[in-house]
């Protein structure tokens, strides 16, 4: 069809949105009214995280941001490449009995964030206020998210209602801290989790359960409050950290000696198992980022540990650290690891692993990963990790040291990807772009995620779950030389493919291209101030 043709066809018309009429006079008006947070100023997702943070700043929000600034430090380049930060509390919020979700921000984020979700099995209705520049600028969006608490607070249906800013309405200053702290005996939290100010969504989680372990424990200090449905007669140690399923009952068997019980996971599945796990003996940081949730233990009077029971030294270094926190005679310490250590050196010399890997994620537990690996046998010159260093992360951080691995917070992709190519490992386990670079370099890799968090970690059965996947991933570096040879001369990047005329590359387009994209992103970054 050419130009003329097109322009007499028919229009394909889908609804009668363009038939809707227009009035610029009330637009006028409405720009008139006074708004929530005149600096926000209504700011979109695409004038860049600097232009956002200063708005969010100036709307209100500079209190929160300065917390997630020395909760959650950056550096030493400014954020990981992950996935939405909020994707992590909302998982979180997702898992709980009883509890309703509600999410404010642009709709492209609230669908590619329920997708997501919905994706790893989430089986749960996620709520969502819509909005528009006026409702944004005059304030009206949050009287709509209020509006959505009222009618989603129905006691017969949920204990908990979460209610999560993402960037566009944290930028604005939309003022979650107002909401009700509960409507008809449920429980209102309200969360803001922008891209601009937690650097992963591993962090999310801690945003949102250190919130909810603050509400829980004004509630404890208050009066009564609900049992948990399951509670040991035993002094508990409270897991802080998602981790496999077996890992908590293996953690259990190897307490039993001490007195102690395993307690609740935090990240909590129900509201009443936070009340459990503040009341706890001491709380194990299996997870070394929840600054948050540390600071309501420390609040509660709870001492804090840091590492796991991994492998033979970090079991043995935590039970010691455990009988430390918990007052515990050395005699008993000795006895629990005397029965832990045979069992956890008896698996990893049943199963060793040979051969040089790399380890990269964004889950928080990579150097438990790589102190396994190591007491496994394997070779691990770099650990990478997209989570900050904090002193709960340091036993770990310097049993590695001392072992020689290179351990890099704060990781980026660039140098994950510059381990892979500086060690050339036989093995790379990591996020899914590290991964598809190694397998292009015919290298054996894993991702972290789905293949290595998935599995125990804890005691003995930890030492021998790694080595059947790792090895089997380490034993298919022929396959892949079979592939590279099969795949060879069809070239890769701009040229790959086969062609009568191979594509040449055009690097001053891109050039050209780059600048005029650092200037628009200059441009409206100045705009958003």
């Amino acid at each position: 069809m050419n130009a003329s043709e097109h322009s007499s066809a028919a229009e394909i018309v889908y609804d009668d949105a363009a038939s809707a009429p227009l009035s610029n006079g009330e637009a006028a008006a409405a720009s008139a009214v006074p708004t929530l947070a005149p600096s926000g100023n209504g700011i979109g997702c695409h004038a860049g995280a600097g232009a956002m943070h200063k708005a969010a700043a100036a709307a209100g929000k500079s209190e929160i941001l300065a917390r997630y600034a020395a909760d959650y430090p950056k550096g030493p380049h400014d954020q990981p490449q992950s996935m939405c930060p909020a994707f992590g509390s909302l998982r979180v919020g997702l898992r709980m009995r009883r509890t309703a979700t509600i999410l404010s921000g642009s709709a492209c984020c609230v669908y590619g964030l329920t997708f997501t979700s919905h994706f790893y099995g989430a089986r749960r209705t996620v709520g969502y206020v819509p909005f528009n520049s006026e409702t944004l600028v005059t304030g009206k969006l949050f009287e709509d998210i209020r509006d959505a608490v009222f009618k989603m607070a129905d006691p017969a249906l949920y204990d908990t209602v979460i209610v999560t800013n993402l960037c566009v309405p944290t930028a604005s200053g939309v003022p979650l801290q107002l909401l009700p702290k509960d409507i008809n005996g449920v429980r209102i939290v309200g969360i803001d989790v922008p891209g601009f100010g937690v650097p992963t969504h591993a962090e999310a989680k801690d945003v949102l359960a250190g919130a909810m372990l603050k509400y829980a424990r004004n509630e404890v200090e208050a009066g009564p409050v609900a049992a948990p449905r399951a509670r040991s007669d035993k002094p508990t140690i409270t897991l802080l950290g998602e981790m496999f399923p077996a890992d908590p009952v293996g953690i259990g068997m190897m307490l039993e000696p001490l007195g102690l019980a395993a307690g609740p996971v935090v990240p909590t599945r129900e509201w009443r198992e936070l009340y459990a796990a503040l009341d706890c003996a001491a709380v194990a940081a299996i997870h070394p980022f929840y600054t948050a949730s540390v600071r309501e233990f420390e609040a509660a009077g709870r001492k804090v540990i840091g590492s796991a029971p991994v492998g033979r030294d970090g079991t043995a270094a935590w039970l010691d650290a455990v009988g430390d926190a918990c007052g515990i005679a050395q005699a008993k310490v000795d006895l629990a690891k005397n029965r832990a250590l045979g069992a956890i050196a008896g698996a990893l010399a049943a199963r060793p692993v040979k051969g040089r890997i790399t380890v990269s994620g964004y889950e928080g537990s990579e150097l438990l990963v790589a102190r396994l690996l190591i007491e496994s046998g394997a070779e691990v010159p770099y650990v990478g990790t997209a989570c900050p260093q904090t002193r709960w992360s340091d036993p770990d951080r310097e049993w590695l040291e001392a072992k020689g691995v290179k351990v890099q917070y704060r990781a980026s992709l660039e140098q994950d990807i510059a381990a892979v190519e500086s060690f050339s490992p036989d093995l790379a386990i990591g996020t899914t772009p590290v991964v598809q670079h190694a397998k292009q370099r015919a290298i054996p890799a894993m991702y972290f995620t789905n293949l290595i968090s998935a599995r125990p970690l804890m005691g003995a059965a930890g030492a021998g779950s790694l080595a059947l996947v790792v090895n089997a991933a380490i034993a298919g570096k022929a396959r892949f030389d079979r592939m590279s040879e099969f795949f060879e001369g069809v070239g890769e990047n701009h040229a790959s493919g086969v062609w009568t005329e191979t594509p040449q590359a055009r690097p001053e387009f891109a050039a050209k291209y780059a600048k005029q994209r650092a200037a628009l992103a200059k441009a409206e970054e100045a705009i958003g101030t």
